[in-house]
């Protein structure tokens, strides 16, 4: 009987505490001017317990007994999602007034590694929200560039891109595999190491952070000129899918997908996917069919493990795959050079029978008869692991990823077989772990603190091989010493020897193993209210080791000593190792100061580097007393950075900032150009010393509820104060110096002025029964001309231009939206890049900008 009473008693005391917490709240939604909202949604956040408002803006929830505290969130189409923390019950009668979606929103960033406002934080930051890229058709980095005017992207294929930021971070010109970015890639916490991740398509974006300056402090990877912060969406225990699906001209079609859920209480999953078509933009009249087609594939999934309310665990892998007709550069002019006059791009063609299809990039015609070929995959796998300890999180990121690059270029950028081939495939892999921990340490001190780990791998397995064209393009002088004689010129006609150079080329056996440790931390101590100060401080050490194997095969089989040595003058056997390690402390110092709420100004400075670098595409002959491993060590960077900012808001609903700055690097890592055919047209050298100054502007400004504009501006002015040995410019190949003092010019791939404009009219409307708004858009994007080679050269200045871009349509939170949009709408003819053929010939090529596209885009949430 007693076990009896005391049985009953318990299931009572548990239905009574299932009661207490199974009670439902109340309350109204309404807009800012009190106006009752119907069919607004309320959601307890991380759970499918939901409800939505009547006609007058009433709702009643049923908590279900979920334990306290947790968060509602209240969603409305067309207004600001906000959240309502609920920690007692029962909770009062609500009361929520939402914001209108074009109201100003203050928005919140994770750079310092903790959710503060943007407005907040002492550092030169750009957001962009996955929406917003979405709205602007902005699918990649090199599309955000146009939002964002500090940015620079440069590709000329994947493998070759370069990303920059107030005109530093990768050496301009052809990517190295040896030289690590200045400017850190992250998505999610994880470092992806290969620029090419920056030309493949975003997936299922939530935010885009882009940072300016050194960041060594707060990230795991070192950073001199700035990083992009990436995050994704993440699964969610509510319900929810998007399906959007994009048409426009040139057969382009884009298909997005994404569902999350609840798998279980304590799982949730999504699972997003990304395919991009579009056929070739630029016709090849030798195959008959356009080239420089789109074809991307992606998908990335994710399940979120919640074992208690402190504790998060992310399971996340992804894939991406790129398999275009493209990178096809156009024949964009011919420079004279100082060779003589038989060895001039003109006089070579007409002995050689041979017009190009057209001297005008613009009219986007090729002859060139290699395939091009950019295969590359890209993908990984991540554990991510947050837990609040105290006033923090702590966080461990463990991720592996891999890239493969399967290319195969026209590096003549003709129809005739000068390079028979030119391809130079690589695998890439990577290992990283990341643990800090970040958050408030006392109610005057917070800040990060960290290790960070990664171990890379690149093996490289290139080949080139001349056609029946080469003897031709390489015909110069050359030297022999017959047995037991003196040197001989070599008779010029010899190059004519019948299959001399056809299939005579090089295969090349290169890998680095690099391995890099850092521990990392800033503080942020605020002296007096409003007056913080923080210091961050970073030990780093850095380890290399590079083999380099490049072996001559093919052609004619000969004894002839004259032949040998015209073989030996197009290719050359190379072979070195080369070893390095270095440790280095680095650090920055921010002052700040928060005068009132809508001004916070802050002075920074930085000291900070970027690792040794070694080369693995090729080295020119030595000079006298140096080997080749000499050569294929570059020296880390040495930077200095200043920089002054004041972040505003001068009236309501409006963002101005502006931001001074001055970066001064010794031994600036560098891609310069050699005339030898062996150099993969750019090896790796230091400068001695570079300087980048400028100023920057952002602004945003919502007018009234239908109008809204944004502005972002950026002066730079990037130096080379001493460089002595650079190489020659394309025009000055075959003079009688092999180097020249460029110190004073401009670094290359650096425009004077960059700029973005734009503006958005949007009003309340109904589109097949659903609420949403109406919207008109248009953003431009303009630069002023910029070198696009390494030594400053007159016929490699790539031209100002700006572009235009418009959209317009409706779109709605949940159900359908659409829109139509169109890019380049004044169909303006601008080159991307200029870069010389192999060899140095005298003529270059362009890689051109898209013209006018447009089209129509379907989306539909549930």
């Amino acid at each position: 009987m007693k076990n009896s009473i005391q049985n009953i008693f318990t299931i009572l005391s548990i239905l009574a505490f299932s009661v207490s917490f199974a009670q439902n709240i109340e309350g109204t939604i309404t807009d800012s001017q009190k106006n009752p909202l119907g069919a607004a949604n309320i959601v307890i956040k991380g759970t499918t317990i939901s409800t939505v408002t009547d006609e007058s803006g009433k709702f009643n929830l049923d908590t279900d007994g979920k334990k306290l505290p947790f968060t509602l969130l209240v969603q409305y189409v067309g207004y600001k999602t906000t959240e309502v923390e609920v920690t007692t019950l029962p909770v009062p009668v609500l009361e929520v007034s939402l914001k209108e979606e074009n109201e100003l929103i203050e928005v919140v960033v994770s750079s310092r590694r903790r959710i503060e406002k943007v407005q907040d934080i002492p550092i030169a930051v750009s957001v962009v929200t996955g929406k917003q890229a979405e709205q602007a058709g902005a699918f990649n980095v090199n599309r955000i560039k146009e939002l964002v005017p500090s940015v620079q992207l440069y590709s000329s294929n994947p493998r070759n891109t370069g990303i920059n930021i107030r005109g530093l971070g990768s050496p301009y010109g052809l990517t190295n595999d040896g030289i690590d970015p200045g400017v850190g890639f992250y998505v999610d916490g994880v470092y992806y190491a290969r620029p090419a991740a920056t030309t493949l398509d975003f997936i299922d974006v939530e935010q885009i952070e882009v940072l300016r300056g050194p960041q060594g402090s707060l990230f795991g990877k070192n950073t001199t000129s700035g990083a992009f912060n990436i995050t994704s969406r993440k699964p969610s225990f509510t319900s929810g899918a998007d399906f959007e699906l994009s048409y426009g001209n040139y057969g382009y079609l884009q298909a997005k997908a994404s569902v999350t859920g609840a798998l279980s209480k304590k799982i949730a999953g999504r699972i997003s996917f990304s395919g991009t078509q579009r056929d070739g933009l630029i016709d090849n009249v030798a195959t008959g069919r356009a080239t420089n087609t789109l074809n991307n594939q992606g998908f990335r999934g994710q399940l979120l493990y919640t074992p208690s309310e402190n504790t998060n665990i992310t399971l996340a892998a992804d894939l991406t795959t790129q398999r275009p007709d493209g990178y096809a550069q156009v024949i964009a002019g011919v420079a004279p050079t100082k060779r003589a006059a038989y060895r001039q791009f003109d006089a070579i063609i007409a002995d050689l029978n041979y017009q190009l299809p057209s001297r005008n990039a613009f009219d986007r015609k090729i002859d060139q008869d290699t395939p091009w070929r950019s295969g590359q995959d890209l993908g990984g796998a991540s554990l991510n692991i947050d837990t609040k300890i105290g006033g923090g999180t702590l966080t461990s990121t463990t991720a592996w990823r891999f890239w493969t690059w399967d290319p195969s270029n026209d590096r003549d950028f003709t129809g005739l077989q000068v390079l028979a081939k030119s391809q130079n495939p690589a695998r890439h892999t990577q290992l990283t772990q990341e643990i800090r921990y970040a958050g408030q340490l006392t109610s005057k001190l917070s800040g990060v603190v960290g290790v960070f780990y990664i171990d890379q791998e690149v093996k490289i397995r290139g080949t080139e091989e001349s056609g029946n064209a080469q003897w031709r393009f390489s015909q110069s002088p050359v030297n022999y010493t017959p047995a037991g004689g003196v040197s001989t010129p070599v008779p010029l006609a010899r190059w004519a020897e019948p299959g001399l150079l056809e299939g005579y080329g090089i295969k090349t056996n290169a890998g680095i193993k690099s391995t890099s440790a850092a521990i990392f931390g800033q503080l942020d101590w605020e002296i007096i209210e409003g007056l913080h100060f923080l210091p961050g401080l970073r030990y780093n050490y850095d380890k290399k080791d590079a083999t380099y194997l490049r072996e001559t095969y093919g052609g004619l089989q000969t004894t002839d000593p004259q032949l040998l040595a015209i073989k030996r003058a197009v290719y050359t056997n190379q072979a070195f190792d080369a070893n390095e390690d270095k440790v280095d402390f680095s650090g920055n110092v921010t002052v700040s100061y928060k005068a009132t709420d809508k001004i916070n100004a802050y002075v920074t400075y930085a000291k900070s580097y970027k690792p040794i670098g070694v080369n693995v595409a090729g080295l020119p002959t030595p000079a006298a007393g140096q080997t080749l491993a000499d050569l294929a060590v570059i020296k880390p960077e040495d930077v200095n950075h200043y920089e002054v900012g004041v972040k505003t808001s001068p009236f309501r609903n409006s963002i101005l900032n502006f931001t001074l700055f001055n970066t001064d690097i010794k031994d600036f890592q560098t891609n310069v150009q050699a005339a030898e055919l062996g150099v993969n047209r750019g090896y790796l050298a230091n400068a001695d010393k570079v300087r980048v100054r400028g100023a920057e502007l952002d602004a945003s400004f919502v007018i009234n509820r239908q109008f809204s504009v944004y502005a972002a501006g950026t002066y730079t002015d990037g130096k080379y104060v001493t460089f002595k040995n650079a190489p020659l410019p394309l025009e000055e190949t075959g003079s009688s110096v092999a180097y020249k003092d460029v110190s004073g010019s401009d670094l290359p791939g650096v425009s004077k002025w960059a700029g973005s404009l734009g503006g958005e009219f949007t009003n309340d409307a109904r589109f097949f029964g659903n609420a949403g708004k109406f919207f008109i858009a248009l953003d431009s994007y303009a630069r002023s001309e910029f070198s696009s080679s390494p030594s400053a050269s007159k016929y490699l200045i790539v031209p100002g231009y700006a572009i235009f871009n418009a959209r317009l349509g409706f779109r709605a939170t949940d159900g359908l939206s659409v829109h139509f949009w169109g890019r380049n709408i004044l169909n303006k003819d601008y080159y991307e890049q200029l870069l010389p053929a192999g060899g140095n010939a005298g003529h270059y090529a362009a890689v051109l900008g898209d013209q006018r596209t447009y089209g129509i885009t379907l989306k539909y949430s549930l």
